[in-house]
């Protein structure tokens, strides 16, 4: 399996990264550090993660040229508006100590707004300071919506999505239009690792469970960024890659939706 995913603008994009929600600026550090000695090149952030200077560190840490990494960063829901996207991603950049990130995204599709954030990051990509935009949590109508006055289609759209909530039809959309699809969540939180189907399936093949949802998002053609502070868990996470689910394996991951959302719903959140 190719390690990386071409956008439609043709960047590659490694097909598995690392997250960094709910992680603190100092543990963020650690984390990224470790990843990217451990041959991950995509690392996840957003603003209202409050590590974007933990995760810059970890990235001087490691010694790494910037070219190697995919870095992401997040445009956060109360910074959503032309100018204030403007400004936003600009204290994105200083905080992580960069001079463009990888790709940026809208993170929830706030009613009214996202549209004219939009327009500013189409501005922030034409400048070359984001290699790719995209949008986060927008279902098929909030991106129908966007397209309305875009100029730019998204690249990504990041989704909750892991063995009980599957998202097929948004997915099918997704993948006709060409934006790529990447997971957040993509280990259920963690409530799904001792499913007795994962957990047998991993043995099979002398792998976690974490390790086989893992390879059941790559196999899918979905990009995930599973989050760890552990750096043993951090090894084992990307250690997916020599090993193959079968056809019969995957269908039984499938069949384990249940629709089950662990976040908010994009349709109907508050923050």
């Amino acid at each position: 399996m190719e390690k990386n995913k071409r956008l439609a603008n043709g960047i590659e994009m490694p097909r598995l990264g690392l997250g960094v929600w709910r992680v603190e600026e100092v543990d963020a550090t650690n984390s990224v550090r470790w990843a990217i000695e451990n041959d991950y090149h995509l690392i996840d952030t957003a603003s209202v993660y409050k590590n974007e200077k933990g995760v810059g560190e970890g990235i001087r840490q490691s010694g790494v040229e910037r070219e190697k990494l995919f870095v992401t960063t997040k445009l956060w829901n109360a910074d959503q508006g032309y100018d204030s996207t403007h400004q936003a991603f600009n204290e994105s950049l200083e905080r992580l100590g960069l001079d463009y990130v990888d790709l940026y995204l809208i993170h929830w599709p706030v009613a009214g707004k996202f549209s004219d954030s939009w327009r500013a990051m189409e501005e922030i990509y034409e400048s070359g300071r984001a290699k790719a935009i995209g949008v986060s949590n927008f279902q098929q109508h909030h991106i129908e919506e966007l397209m309305n006055a875009a100029k730019i289609k998204p690249m990504v759209n990041q989704i909750e999505l892991h063995p009980t909530l599957t998202q097929v039809d948004l997915r099918t959309y997704l993948a006709s239009e060409g934006i790529a699809v990447e997971a957040w969540s993509p280990l259920g939180q963690g409530k799904i690792l001792q499913n007795p189907t994962l957990v047998e399936i991993g043995k099979s093949h002398k792998k976690s469970a974490a390790q086989v949802i893992i390879r059941w998002h790559l196999q899918s053609d979905i990009i995930v960024i599973p989050k760890s502070v552990h750096e043993e868990r951090i090894k084992e996470n990307i250690n997916v890659f020599d090993f193959e689910l079968s056809a019969e394996e995957m269908e039984k991951i499938n069949r384990l939706n249940i629709n089950e959302r662990l976040g908010a719903d994009p349709d109907n959140f508050d923050f």
